[in-house]
């Protein structure tokens, strides 16, 4: 005779080894159906700009239902200020990865002004800034978190590795969100003004963007490295 089986509410946690992972997720709170809209209107957003696009268009390019597309986003500024806020904070990661790797202050630098400047060149960052330009009249308070110095900045990302190397010895500036800017500007400068106003007629070699870098580090560490600094021969 077989022994009767558990009753249900005799059943404990310690009878499965493993968590029950739930099957659905509260609304608009699935991450993955989230990323699937978000990649859906970054499509949209980048062949037919902000003013141009449609909900109903990117519920087309998402293949979700209008209703869903609401449950996750209230309108097209939310949805746009949501994939502008993810696009920024995966750039940002990308640049705090590559300085946390580095061993030095030269070695960082050096890395940084290189994803920077791919990020300009092989990306669109510069077309997705161009569209937020067009509405920056009209949402001011967008254009704002794009630019603010807030922890998912390149910016700030930048500033925090100066203060390190500060603390390490390696820097003096008594104004590190200064020197972050300055850096920016030096490795990035000519690339960034190039490929926002259309000028970029083709991508710069690895040999002219190694050489623009190199000159970038160069004058940054003679003006707030430690040790002196020689002069190119």
């Amino acid at each position: 005779m077989t022994r009767k089986s558990k009753k249900v509410e005799e059943i404990t946690t310690t009878d499965f080894p493993y968590p029950v992972v739930p099957s659905r997720f509260p609304a608009g709170a699935d991450p993955v159906k989230r990323g699937q809209i978000l990649d859906g209107a970054k499509q949209v957003f980048m062949k037919m700009g902000f003013d141009a696009a449609s909900m109903n268009d990117v519920t087309r390019e998402a293949g979700v239902s209008k209703g869903t597309i609401y449950v996750y986003f209230q309108s097209k500024e939310d949805l746009f200020a949501a994939l502008i806020e993810r696009e920024k904070g995966r750039f940002t990661e990308a640049l705090r990865d590559v300085l946390a790797e580095s061993k030095d202050a030269e070695q960082g630098l050096r890395r940084f002004a290189a994803v920077f400047i791919n990020q300009i060149v092989s990306t669109d960052m510069i077309p997705a800034m161009r569209t937020v330009l067009g509405v920056v009249d009209r949402m001011p308070g967008l254009c704002h978190r794009f630019l603010s110095n807030a922890p998912a900045n390149a910016r700030s990302v930048l500033e925090d590795f100066i203060r390190r190397q500060i603390e390490e010895g390696a820097l003096k500036t008594e104004d590190p969100d200064l020197a972050a800017r300055q850096f920016i500007d030096l490795s990035t400068g000519t690339y960034f003004k190039q490929r926002l106003f259309g000028e970029m007629r083709r991508d710069p070699t690895r040999e002219e963007v190694e050489r623009v870098v190199e000159s970038a580090v160069r004058v940054f560490l003679c003006a707030y490295g430690t040790r002196s600094c020689s002069k190119p021969g």
